[in-house]
Formats: structure tokens, C-alpha cells, sequence
């Protein structure tokens, strides 16, 4: 990912009014964020846990989305979840259901769509082995860097077009 400014960030989001876009939290550590390693940037909004949001290139442009991170019951530590975008294993705790607002006539309704996502949403990291999940080995498969980064994109992606309302 191409490194993005705070009001590019800000300007990026198309399921909150410009109000909660000016708002939102930064990511900690904005301006050294490993941009080179990233296919998204996702955050957990430091000042409110239960908001996460997630900005991505498309087609030449930003797309951002804001998130709610739905907590669940408390899991037993054996347990393991999948991360729907980059199919990382976490233990208890290390998968969320985040919810997003669709956008127009759908969103103004109250309709959201939601996904299993890495709660600290740094799926490009785990994707490139830059970190691990706690409590679990990586799994090895036969697809290539590229391929598995070219997943995670297409999974994110997929995710997007349901929040846009370009799939149904």
C-alpha cells in the first residue's frame, strides 16, 4: 500500500458521515506504519474499542470503512477461529465479528454486512509471516507470497463489494 495521508484517510470512508470520519481515532504510530507490508490498513480505534475500521486501494482510489467489533461470549482457550480475509488460525479471543453499515439506501435502512476478521486487523502482516498468532503454529500450504497476498486482497475486496452493495 502507497502511503496515505491523514486527510486522504479521513476523505477515504463511505459508510459514516464526515463528522465521524474527522472523529475517528488514528492508528497508533501513523506516520511509521510498515506501508510496504500492507494490502489494507486496518485499526482498532484506540479511544473506542468497540470500533475498528479498515482503508484500502481500489481501483485507483482509497475506500474506508468503518467497523464494530461485535463481542461475543468468552470462548474456552482451546478454541480456534479463522480469519475470513487472510485465513490466519487464532486462539480464543484473536478472531472478531466486525459489522460494517452498508452504503446508501441499504445502509440508511440499518443494513450491515459482517465478517470474521483478525482483531488486531494486521491480516497483511500474518500473511507475510512478519507476525504470528499467539498460541498457534502457522500453517504451511503450497501457495507462493504473491499468491497468498493476492487472496487476502481478493477476500478484502469481496468484503468491500458487500459493503458497497456491488454484490449481493
Amino acid at each position: 500500500m502507497k502511503p496515505i495521508t491523514e486527510d486522504d484517510l479521513r476523505a477515504s470512508f463511505v459508510n459514516c458521515s464526515r463528522g465521524e470520519a474527522k472523529r475517528l481515532g488514528l492508528p497508533r504510530d501513523f506516520a511509521g506504519l510498515p506501508w510496504d507490508d500492507l494490502d489494507f490498513l486496518g485499526w482498532r480505534d484506540p479511544g473506542a474499542p468497540g470500533r475498528a475500521y479498515v482503508v484500502a486501494e481500489r481501483d485507483g482510489s482509497l475506500i474506508g470503512i468503518a467497523l464494530r467489533v461485535t463481542s461475543g461470549a468468552a470462548r474456552a482457550f482451546t478454541s480456534r477461529s479463522m480469519c475470513s480475509l487472510c485465513l490466519t488460525t487464532h486462539t480464543s479471543g484473536g478472531v472478531g465479528l466486525m459489522t460494517a453499515r452498508r452504503t446508501g439506501e441499504a445502509g440508511r435502512q440499518g443494513n450491515t454486512v459482517g465478517q470474521y476478521m483478525c482483531a488486531d486487523l494486521a491480516c497483511s502482516l500474518y500473511t507475510r509471516g512478519k507476525r504470528q498468532a499467539a498460541g498457534s503454529a502457522p500453517v504451511e500450504e503450497s501457495l507462493t507470497l504473491e499468491e497468498k497476498v493476492a487472496r487476502t486482497r481478493a477476500n478484502l475486496h469481496a468484503f468491500l463489494d458487500k459493503v458497497l452493495g456491488d454484490a449481493e
